[in-house]
């Protein structure tokens, strides 16, 4: 019996002669949701990729977990000890103090800038890519030929201010300015020797960034060796950032607090997960109306094969075969569907994995390149909720179809 049922879903599906254009319609449902599972596997893979790419390297370029000292004007006085008790919590691995200066930035044209002072070789593991990078020798800031300090400087800004390895740039603080003898106002400066460019594949970064060793730019502050803006932390687990910042924050006590990558850039990825969502409501609804052909296909199934249905249920074909005959269909359409749409998903996120011929503007998102990524948890309830809904879809031309009354479908014109 399940083979008879087989047989004839299969030959309705097919149908032929005068039933040509319900085949027409059957194809037309078939692709509605091959189309649909493939834009929405294309369209997660991409958001999917997005959010990650930008974890990646905002972990890359950024520490863990943040120290500062509250009312201080972005000082923190007394690193060394301070240090010593963050080295002491659970779960940090390494740490270091650093100094951030906004700067304006005079080489062949003059641009804002982040300027960041470090000490690359104090923390027992690199906390960033670019300190990495200095002690495998990618990097270096130093010695260098004019006898300035060196600096490194993020690619898309040295293209700004026109500038390579070897060339002087002058750096004014924003944050030191000094009244002249007259009134005016008078920035200090100092002159850095680019040793280096550097490139994270974020473009605010690479626009902004520079990374010096942190006495010139303690002098450029008008700090003393004791003085820092802050002191970095890299923990085990990126993830458990908060509950290593609230733990810092309790062991280190008034005037210190903490604060951390997750919520520095909670916005963006509560940006992108909600962009994520509202593709993927959107898209599915392309599988939605994909279900209403198939809906239409086997209505019109129904339509053209009354007789024959009152012919095979006159024979003694049950009406629960019947309804198996179209469930059958449906669940044909959606499983062909979902595998053909499936397929031509997987090759296109291949194609922009493998080419990346779609290029991002970078400064509206961050990065210049479409990235992809496959969950494989996404592409399965793709899978599942694609066959599912087909399958809805045929419950009541299916239902219809088993009520028929053999006299009445033998009669039917």
């Amino acid at each position: 019996m399940r083979n008879l049922e087989w047989y004839v879903a299969r030959r309705y599906l097919a149908s032929r002669r005068k039933g040509r254009f319900v085949s027409l319609i059957t194809l037309i449902a078939v692709g509605g949701v091959s189309l649909g599972v493939m834009a929405l596997i294309c369209v997660i893979a991409v958001m999917t990729g997005l959010q990650r790419d930008l974890q990646q390297k905002i972990l890359g370029s950024n520490p863990h977990v943040y120290v500062f000292e509250q009312g201080q004007g972005f000082r923190l006085r007394g690193w060394e000890d301070v240090l010593d008790e963050v080295l002491a919590t659970e779960g940090v691995v390494s740490a270091e103090p650093f100094v951030l200066a906004q700067v304006g930035v005079l080489g062949q044209t003059a641009t804002p800038g982040s300027l960041y002072g470090i000490k690359p070789g104090l923390a027992p593991v690199p906390l960033t890519d670019i300190e990495r990078g200095i002690r495998d020798g990618t990097y270096a800031l130093g010695p260098t030929q004019s006898g300035y300090p060196g600096v490194l400087v993020g690619s898309r800004l040295a293209q700004r201010l026109g500038v390579l390895p070897g060339d002087t740039v002058t750096v004014g603080s924003f944050e030191n300015i000094k009244t002249g003898p007259l009134g005016e106002l008078m920035p200090e400066l100092a002159n850095f020797e680019v040793t280096g460019v550097f490139q994270t594949g974020m473009y605010e970064y690479d626009l902004n960034f520079m990374y010096a060793e942190m006495a010139p730019v303690q002098e450029l502050l008008d700090f003393d060796s004791t003085t820092v803006s802050g002191i970095a932390v890299n923990i085990e687990d990126p993830w458990q950032a908060e509950e290593v910042a609230g733990a810092l924050f309790t062991s280190l006590g008034f005037p210190y607090y903490t604060d951390n990558w997750m919520t520095l850039n909670a916005s963006l990825f509560s940006a992108l997960k909600l962009e994520k969502l509202a593709m993927a409501v959107i898209l599915f609804l392309i599988v939605v109306v994909a279900a209403f052909n198939i809906v239409s296909t086997l209505i019109m199934v129904v339509t053209d094969k009354t007789r024959e249905i009152g012919i095979l249920k006159s024979m003694g074909l049950t009406d629960g075969a019947v309804l198996r005959i179209f469930l059958l269909q449906g669940l044909a359409i959606g499983l062909i569907g979902t595998v053909l749409g499936s397929i031509g998903g997987f090759l296109l996120v291949w194609l922009l994995d493998r080419y990346q011929f779609i290029e991002l503007p970078g400064d509206v998102y961050f990065i210049d390149r479409l990235p992809v990524a496959l969950d494989p948890l996404d592409v399965v309830l793709i899978l599942v909720a694609s066959v599912a809904i087909a399958l809805l879809a045929t419950i009541y031309p299916a239902r219809t179809a088993s009520r028929l009354q053999p006299v009445d479908a033998i009669r039917h014109d």
